[in-house]
């Protein structure tokens, strides 16, 4: 199985820029789709954007379009996630998460991914 381990969080004035990264081990990230979610306090955990275990198909919710970049470097087995034009509303703990096999038409949903990264807290201040 693989272990993920989250980094790279802080706190950035609105506009700034974060990069997240998600260390993987014990596999290779090849062998999964990799998510990233994030959780408000109060909130459900959400969303964020994916790429696939192929690395063909990447997806990202309709409020990070435009603003968040994830990628992979499957020499270095890590995950990226870049984000822009940070708002006070994407606040939150930041989570990479990993998911056995493919997708095409749709990212899985936040239940079907088994292995979970500890967290990364992003705070952006007004």
């Amino acid at each position: 199985q693989v272990q993920l381990v989250n980094s790279g969080g802080g706190l950035v004035h609105a506009g700034g820029s974060l990069r997240l990264s998600c260390a993987a081990s014990g596999r290779t990230i090849s062998s999964y789709t990799i998510g990233w979610f994030r959780q408000a306090p109060g909130k459900e955990r959400e969303f964020v954007a994916a790429v696939s275990r192929s690395g063909i198909y990447i997806t990202y919710a309709d409020s990070m379009q435009g603003r968040f970049t994830i990628s992979r470097d499957t020499f270095k087995n890590m995950v990226y996630l870049e984000m822009n034009s940070l708002k006070p509303e994407d606040t939150a703990v930041y989570y990479c998460a990993a998911r056995s096999g493919d997708y095409s038409s749709a990212p899985p949903p936040l239940s079907a991914y088994n292995y979970w990264g500890q967290g990364t807290q992003v705070t952006v201040s007004s």
